[in-house]
């Protein structure tokens, strides 16, 4: 195995997807394997108390790095080998044959979460697309109906998540709302990602260093209002709904679906703003499963999906996935 190749891949398989952006995946690079770990100082305790989106984030990281480096022509596969007290989701190894996938490291590169406004949301070709992805996996991808009913469950989502002082601080922990901060351009929730202005960003500081102070003055439910709506500013709700049972391996496995899901839309022209509140907080699930008549527990992701009115920003990371990008092209076998 080509460990020096796919190590100058690296940054560019650090393009996916987390929640908060925490980027929580290591790589440990053995003799005839890479490793993929997480990192539990790079997780969510108290937001993501079952880890359901921190496996999700290393599904999604595995398959990065399986297109990334096929793109490259380096020959790898996947060997799913969960362990909680290792804190490992399994290996990448030596493969006589690239990972076949229809996805190329610029769709990685290109990738990205859209918090901004959508002139419509995907068409029926579009969902049938994406649904056909997750039945592979023995999933299903959903259209979430009664969008006036969703708006009303993420609304009483956002105010059960500012009610929690320790979902708060993990918050405050992963907002980047000054650009002077060492690490705004590492990592977390910058404010031009979360489509702030400056005196919003500036107000929502202040908001939130006050908060022991005037949480029992109502503050949750302002902090849920300021957010505004998200569906208001168009698209579609889709729900990635998974096979029962699903066990923590399982979850990470539905990671790597999750990203192909995002890629085919992306293919399509079309953007995605997940929406994890509504899987986070039991009452939303539950309400949810109801709309989508499906076992809450199900549910594994929810997002709003449309065509951006503009591109979004991109999102920080802790290494420069242009040098990823760089070596691609480099390790890329001539045609």
């Amino acid at each position: 195995m080509d460990l020096a190749a796919f190590r100058a891949l690296e940054p560019l398989c650090w393009r996916a997807p987390s929640a908060h952006n925490t980027q929580p995946w290591r790589l440990r690079y053995e003799r005839w394997a890479v490793t993929v770990g997480w990192d539990p100082a790079d997780t969510l305790p108290a937001g993501d108390a079952t880890g359901r989106d921190l496996r999700l984030s290393l599904g999604a990281f595995v398959e990065t790095c399986l297109i990334v480096a096929a793109d490259a022509g380096l020959r790898l596969d996947w060997v799913a080998d969960h362990d909680a007290a290792d804190r490992r989701v399994g290996r990448l190894r030596p493969a006589r044959q690239p990972y076949r996938t229809p996805f190329r490291a610029a769709d990685v590169w290109d990738r990205r979460t859209d918090r901004g406004r959508f002139t419509d949301g995907p068409d029926a070709g579009v969902v049938a697309a994406l649904d056909d992805v997750a039945r592979r996996a023995g999933g299903a991808v959903r259209v979430v109906p009664a969008a006036g009913r969703a708006g009303a469950l993420l609304r009483a989502a956002d105010r059960h998540l500012y009610g929690d002082p320790a979902v708060v601080a993990e918050l405050r922990r992963w907002l980047r709302l000054d650009p002077a901060r060492p690490d705004y351009r590492a990592d977390g929730l910058t404010d031009r990602c979360l489509g702030l202005s400056r005196p919003a960003a500036v107000g929502l500081r202040a908001a939130l260093a006050a908060y022991p102070v005037l949480r029992p003055l109502g503050l949750p439910r302002a902090l849920a209002a300021a957010g505004g709506d998200p569906l208001a500013r168009g698209g579609a709700l889709l729900a990635l709904v998974a096979p029962a049972d699903l066990d923590a391996a399982g979850q990470v496995e539905f990671g790597r679906v999750l990203l192909r899901v995002w890629l085919t839309l992306q293919a399509a022209g079309l953007a995605a703003h997940p929406l994890s509140q509504l899987v986070d907080v039991a009452g939303a699930r539950d309400a949810l499963g109801a709309l989508l008549d499906v076992e809450p527990g199900r549910i594994l992701h929810v997002t709003r999906v449309g065509r951006p009115v503009a591109p979004a920003p991109r999102s920080a990371r802790r290494v420069d996935p242009r040098a990823g990008a760089a070596a691609s092209a480099k390790a890329a076998p001539a045609s």
